[in-house]
């Protein structure tokens, strides 16, 4: 189920799960960061991922490959989905909150923004459960 009970000294708080989506322009073939970049934003990442686990709201998080492929109607395709800017999925993060608002003051200190293309997408998650 997506919702949670994380206890307060005075009362039961339910918290909604998100998903947020990391985007950023990509390159032909690949991620724009350098391996400079890289090696600069993964402690940033780390602090950030690091600061939301602490408060025990993290579910899940991971960055995803380049390669992909696309599954529609007309078949399949090869490589990731671009927007028209070439900006694509870069990674995602599985958290837990008691509002939207305070996943959106998380998301604006997120490392992807250091980027000019960069972003974060945030999508509140559905209770779903399958019997």
């Amino acid at each position: 189920m997506c919702y949670s009970m994380m206890f307060h000294p005075f009362c039961f708080v339910t918290m909604k799960e998100y998903l947020l989506l990391f985007r950023n322009r990509s390159g032909e073939g690949n991620y724009v960061s350098t391996p400079q970049n890289m090696a600069e934003d993964m402690p940033k990442w780390e602090r950030w991922i690091g600061g939301i686990a602490m408060q025990g709201k993290l579910v899940s998080t991971q960055p995803i490959e380049y390669s992909g492929s696309i599954v529609d109607n007309g078949g399949i395709a090869e490589g990731p989905e671009k927007d028209g800017n070439n900006t694509l999925v870069a990674g995602f993060l599985i958290c837990k909150a008691e509002t939207l608002e305070e996943v959106q003051e998380w998301s604006k200190t997120c490392p992807i923004l250091k980027y000019e293309h960069g972003s974060v997408e945030i999508r509140p998650l559905m209770p779903f459960s399958i019997n």
